[in-house]
């Protein structure tokens, strides 16, 4: 017997399909039989006929029945033995689970996520406007088919324009290729060193993302120790590398700023073994007490840096946006391997970008999240300060949208996570930022703040002090 639930979320076709479905996998109904009428079946169960008809058409569709002239709906052959309904199950156990998940991610009241950003720091109005201003414009027409392959020359005129004065990289519209993300712009390097190097040094720590692409990639890693100015020049040599992942402007996750002095070290070892250097410069434009630090590729006059950037830090991360600035001699062989690649970034948010930065929106976004995160990033040092004393130390400050904190209670990384986690605060580790964790003490947390107001900022930051301290503030 069908019964039907009017509240079910499920439609009524779905509930008669899910019905005969189960019979015949279960071998209640065998091969040859003949369902009820679509007439009196609907007028046995006060269903419209379609509704009945619907669900009959989906069982012939998926193989289960036939329809024959005057004989109605026939169960077609079905070997049960061969059908396993415990996969069902376990995706109903699985969603369950995540359920469950859900309802203990409610217990975390402040989450210092080091990547999302605060929904009221995005400019939704000037967005708004770019995207009308584009759809209305007379060259939707390009809405409907493929683009420049590389991405739309009067954007990346626009990001050529922007590089120059603000991060002094020199370059052509030529020589960018947007991407989809910063992994993404990793992965076609990857390929495009594919047949030529098969290892890459980079620091240690490092961002974890970056070091998986490269080895999903089959590439053997080789991290390097970083110093007090950047990576170890000397180690690197000894490396026998010829390619180098770098994060100098604002090293991740560490915070550590590479030197003018190294970074010519690093290009001229690069000229003299025909090697490369990525350089990512992730966050460049959030620095809150210096201006920023011009780029390594405005040093490089011998064409061994590949520049990459995203939009994902300083604007929204869900727009997956970034690009890539090739050096020249690269461009020959990246066009001829990746000449079937069409652009992985949608023409619209392209062209919206593009106007964003025309109508000078972009700089005045700049300025007003600069001058947001900085006052979020100082209520953080001065209440870490004030509830945590001499008891921690802060590492990688003025910069970017995270610090690392260390603590001196004595307790280990997982431990730190486990008390925050308790007290309704999300913190996060250090120790997956290292290809050898042995090397790492194991008592820092990683603690974003771009996504918090100030005041749950200094909220979360008491919670924190109460789970990993018992002294009390003066």
């Amino acid at each position: 017997m069908i019964i039907i639930k009017e509240k079910e979320y499920e439609p009524k076709y779905i509930q008669i399909y899910q019905y005969f479905k189960h019979q015949i996998t279960t071998g209640k109904l065998v091969a040859a039989s003949r369902l009820p009428s679509t007439r009196s079946l609907a007028d046995s169960m006060g269903v419209s006929r379609n509704t009945v008809e619907a669900a009959y058409q989906q069982l012939c569709t998926e193989g289960y029945l036939t329809s024959k002239a005057g004989s109605g709906y026939v169960v077609l052959p079905f070997d049960v033995s061969l059908y396993n309904d415990s996969a069902l199950e376990k995706e109903e156990m699985v969603f369950e689970e995540e359920n469950s998940n859900t309802d203990d991610d409610k217990r975390i009241q402040f989450d210092f996520m080091y990547e999302n950003m605060n929904l009221d720091d995005f400019p939704m109005r000037a967005w708004k406007k770019a995207l009308n201003e584009i759809l209305n414009s007379s060259n939707v027409d390009c809405f409907s088919s493929y683009n420049d392959r590389n991405g739309e020359r009067e954007f990346r005129v626009e990001i050529m324009k922007y590089l120059y004065f603000s991060r002094g990289v020199r370059c052509k519209p030529e020589q960018i290729v947007l991407t989809s993300g910063t992994i993404s712009s990793l992965s076609l390097l990857c390929q495009l060193f594919m047949s030529e190097y098969d290892s890459v040094a980079v620091e240690e720590p490092c961002y974890n993302s970056a070091r998986a692409a490269f080895k999903n990639h089959k590439m053997q890693i080789k991290p390097i120790p970083i110093e007090e100015d950047g990576i170890c020049v000397s180690l690197l040599k000894e490396s026998k590398a010829k390619l180098l992942y770098t994060t100098p402007s604002h090293q991740f996750p560490t915070g550590k700023v590479m030197g003018v002095n190294k970074r010519l070290h690093l290009i001229q070892w690069a000229e003299e073994k025909d090697a490369y250097l990525i350089e990512d410069d992730y966050d460049s434009e959030l620095r809150y007490n210096s201006k920023p630090i011009p780029s390594m590729q405005s040093l490089d006059y011998k064409g061994r840096v590949i520049y990459i950037n995203t939009f994902s830090k300083a604007f929204v991360p869900s727009l997956r946006m970034s690009f890539m600035v090739l050096p020249q001699s690269l461009l020959k062989r990246y066009h001829k391997k990746f000449s079937k690649y069409n652009c992985t970034v949608s023409w619209i948010e392209q062209k919206a970008m593009q106007a964003f930065m025309q109508n000078g929106d972009w700089s005045r976004h700049l300025r007003k999240i600069c001058t947001a995160n900085k006052k979020k990033h100082d209520m953080l040092l001065n209440v870490i300060h004030q509830c945590m004393k001499d008891k921690i130390v802060i590492h990688g400050s003025h910069a970017g949208l995270h610090i690392l904190l260390e603590i001196k209670n004595g307790m280990k990384e997982k431990e730190l996570i486990r008390s925050a986690e308790a007290v309704g605060v999300q913190v996060y580790p250090v120790s997956v930022h290292w290809a050898n964790p042995q090397n790492y003490n194991d008592n820092m947390v990683l603690i974003g703040y771009s996504s918090l107001s100030e005041e749950e900022i200094k909220e979360g930051i008491h919670l924190l002090r109460s789970a990993w301290f018992d002294f009390k503030v003066e």
